[in-house]
């Protein structure tokens, strides 16, 4: 009895055995036919028997699958990622059998798909195509990790395309590796051009001079990318409204940047939304020191101003503004409130008269003050108009209309009116 058993365990293994060689010589078949399809299906018949496979035909079945899903470069993105596992795992277990048949058909199956991931990559670049160049460069990573400057690419490729949260997820892997993005690069002068041009390798720079197309060779080191990535991960957080985590990351941005103002004027934003407006304003002053051309930074200078009372500073800030960007509405808008405030202010003086004639007479002068205050809001929205006769802004013209409608000036109340019903009847 003890021999039948042993027999029946033989021609089981055997049967096994047999099956194996035979999904992955189906495998093979459909290879040579390019029937990537038919070889993909027998992958997936192949590898519920991969268990039982011994290391030699583990070997080829791991490579015979990433075969059948590469189809010679015509692979989704979801079997370019299994192919690279498929590809990694082989060479893992060849070298741990001792057995290197394949390693270096990997190597060189892997060098392909890099050449032709990063070529479709740039490619995507050129078209201004982000979110797919972004794809590519990681796809590269995945191909050369040790080549981390493809997952730099796919991070400033990602912020480009605005997926931020992708980006932020490389950026965050960068960090981690210690990324710096540090190397040295070569340089050499273009005889006939009389320009410097960059060499990818030392190599090729050195045989340039050589052959004198090129003189004046000099080795440069780039620069460090810590400081960026720093940065972009803390500005990623504040677009995604984390301020803990931005304040966090801004401080350790600090560690490598000194005085940067994309990063003060964050920092700055931050503290707005947590309605810390005393910081905010420090730190909009700060940036605006370093950027004083900006007509935006100019206008939330002036806002905070504004709001805190400071009439003087928030003037200066606005006219500023709008010399920098003379379309700039709100701005224009802001300047002209600030004006109509000044008047409005005397209501209260003119409230607290009586009825005499000493304060009568001084309701009128205190009427007249305010008109002429109110002839100057009015004053910089009819500058703002001159030098922007197209405009729709109905807040400007709005504010105009009910000026005019105040002060009394008719002609000009009804001209403004039927330039607002106009722009409304197109709408």
């Amino acid at each position: 009895m003890k021999k039948v058993i042993t027999l029946i365990c033989a021609l089981v293994i055997g049967t096994m055995s047999f099956a194996q060689k035979n999904e992955i010589k189906a495998i093979e078949k459909a290879l040579n036919k390019n029937d990537f399809a038919s070889a993909k299906a027998n992958v997936s018949a192949a590898e519920a028997l991969l268990a039982n496979m011994d290391d030699k035909a583990k070997s080829k079945f791991y490579f015979l699958k990433a075969q059948a899903l590469y189809a010679n470069g015509n692979t989704s993105d979801l079997d370019f990622d299994i192919i690279v596992e498929t590809l990694d795992i082989l060479k893992e277990h060849e070298s741990k059998i001792g057995k290197i048949k394949y390693t270096e058909d990997v190597n060189e199956m892997k060098s392909k798909m890099l050449e032709s991931v990063l070529k479709n990559a740039d490619e995507a670049l050129q078209n201004k195509e982000y979110l797919k160049a972004s794809k590519g460069f990681e796809k590269a990573y995945g191909l050369s990790l040790k080549d981390t400057t493809y997952l730099y690419y796919a991070a400033s490729t990602a912020v480009s395309a605005k997926a931020y949260d992708t980006s932020l997820d490389y950026y965050l892997k960068l960090k981690d590796l210690g990324y710096t993005g540090l190397k040295k690069n070569y340089f050499a002068t273009n005889v006939d051009s009389g320009k410097e041009e960059m060499f990818s390798t030392k190599k090729t720079r050195d045989f340039s001079v050589k052959a004198k197309l090129h003189v004046k060779p000099r080795d440069a080191m780039s620069e460090s990318k810590a400081a960026e990535i720093a940065k972009n991960i803390a500005l990623i957080y504040v677009s995604q409204d984390k301020s803990e985590k931005a304040l966090a990351a801004i401080e350790d941005a600090k560690k490598n940047i000194n005085n940067d103002y994309n990063l003060v004027l964050a920092e700055g934003n931050i503290y707005l939304k947590l309605d810390k407006k005393e910081k905010a304003f420090e730190l909009f002053k700060r940036a605006l020191s370093m950027e004083p051309n900006n007509a935006s930074l100019n206008f939330n200078v002036g806002v905070l101003s504004m709001n805190s009372g400071a009439t003087e500073e928030a003037e200066r800030y606005f006219k500023k503004a709008l010399e920098i960007k003379t379309d700039y509405a709100d701005a224009a808008l802001n300047l002209s409130t600030l004006e109509i405030n000044k008047g409005n202010e005397i209501n209260e003086k003119m409230n607290e008269l009586g009825t005499s004639e000493a304060d009568n007479k001084k309701y009128d002068e205190y009427r007249n003050q305010k008109i002429e205050f109110l002839k100057d809001g009015a004053a910089v929205l009819e500058g703002f108009i001159s030098k922007n006769p197209d405009t729709k802004n109905m807040s400007i013209l709005n504010q105009l209309k009910n000026v005019y409608s105040f002060i009394g000036e008719t002609e000009k109340f009804k001209s403004i009116k039927q330039k607002i019903e106009n722009i409304e009847s197109r709408n």
